[in-house]
């Protein structure tokens, strides 16, 4: 029987070195500790691992460490009992009595207090936990599998992580690759999240000019798989022809490969019945040039409104569309009024 890895799409050298380690983990009972940089897809690997597992049938549990605030995460993993604190109306099982048997995903574990990493390091030793404001010690069965984008050897350097807990985690240590060093991964990735958007909001399915698939390529895409589908999604819904093209990719990646973002043409629309100075004009009615003929421009339109305002200046600067203190500033530094 094949490995399954539905959802991870990849056939770079690095990918296949990943399944090739995963191959022989996932029917193990070791700890694994996944490391990656943010958005390279850890989750999905560690889903791949779970179901290549004997635990395969059994729970696979997922807790993002980070998201959950640091005076709730010890409730949230090994559950409390009735009036343990303020609002535990009832008792409730925490996310290990709910993986038993099965796979808990500690996600983001770097991210764990001190303190929670203990009791963390006593389930991986003595396979119990204690409920918050609990007596009782329960007996559970789970592979823990932890992931971090933190270096966590830099972390127990620094205090922040302990060191007993970081060698049992890293049994087995598995590294997802960033994008950037996936190669011809990129445009397999593209195309699927493009086929998938396209698909879902009902339009023909866009294709890739030979420039813009080597764009893609050449980007170092820092916020990796979860920056290229967000992007697809994005040519999905703003792309105007069937084909994506250089033009439809964001100032950055364009930077970022060395070419220059093409200006757009600025259109000048001509009211009917107006005519636009010419060049013929300038040269005509001054020989100081642009800055000169700008200026007698300005200069002939507020005599104008001056005129028109009975020397009024409030009602001048709203015929010019400028601010009176703004007016004034230019007749004086015109000299307009004796």
């Amino acid at each position: 029987m094949g490995l399954n890895v539905e959802g991870i799409i990849g056939n770079s050298t690095s990918l296949r070195e990943v399944f090739s380690v995963l191959e022989k983990v996932a029917p193990t009972e070791s700890t694994v500790l996944v490391t990656g940089e943010s958005g390279t897809g850890k989750e999905l690997l560690v889903r791949a691992l779970h179901k290549n597992s004997k635990r395969s049938e059994k729970p696979f549990v997922p807790v993002n460490c980070g998201a959950i605030p640091k005076e709730l995460l010890e409730s949230e993993l090994f559950g409390h009992e009735k009036g343990a604190f303020t609002h535990a109306v009832r008792a409730r099982p925490g996310r290990f009595e709910l993986a038993d048997g099965g796979t808990i995903f500690l996600d983001e574990i770097g991210e764990m207090d001190l303190s929670l990493q203990v009791k963390i390091l006593r389930v991986l030793q003595e396979k119990e936990i204690e409920r918050v404001g609990g007596t009782q010690v329960k007996k559970v069965d789970v592979r823990i599998v932890a992931a971090t984008n933190r270096d966590l050897e830099k972390e127990v350097d620094a205090g922040r992580f302990r060191e007993d807990l970081f060698y049992r985690l890293n049994v087995i240590p598995m590294h997802l690759p960033p994008l950037r060093e996936r190669g011809g991964d990129v445009l397999l990735l593209a195309s699927h999240f493009l086929k998938k958007f396209c698909s879902e909001k009902c339009r023909e399915f866009l294709k890739f000019s030979d420039e813009a698939r080597d764009m893609l390529v050449s980007y170092s895409w820092p916020g990796n798989v979860r920056e290229l589908e967000n992007f697809m999604e994005r040519l999905s819904i703003l792309c105007d022809g069937n084909e994506v093209t250089t033009d439809d990719l964001p100032e950055k990646i364009l930077k970022s490969v060395g070419v220059e973002p093409r200006k757009k043409a600025v259109e000048v629309v001509q009211p009917a019945g107006f005519s636009w100075p010419s060049l013929e004009d300038m040269n005509e009615h001054s020989s100081g040039g642009l800055k000169d003929f700008l200026d007698r421009i300005e200069t002939k339109l507020l005599l104008e409104a001056l005129e028109k305002s009975g020397g009024v200046k409030n009602k001048a600067a709203e015929m010019l569309g400028v601010k009176r203190t703004t007016l004034i500033e230019k007749i004086k530094k015109k000299k307009l009024e004796s």
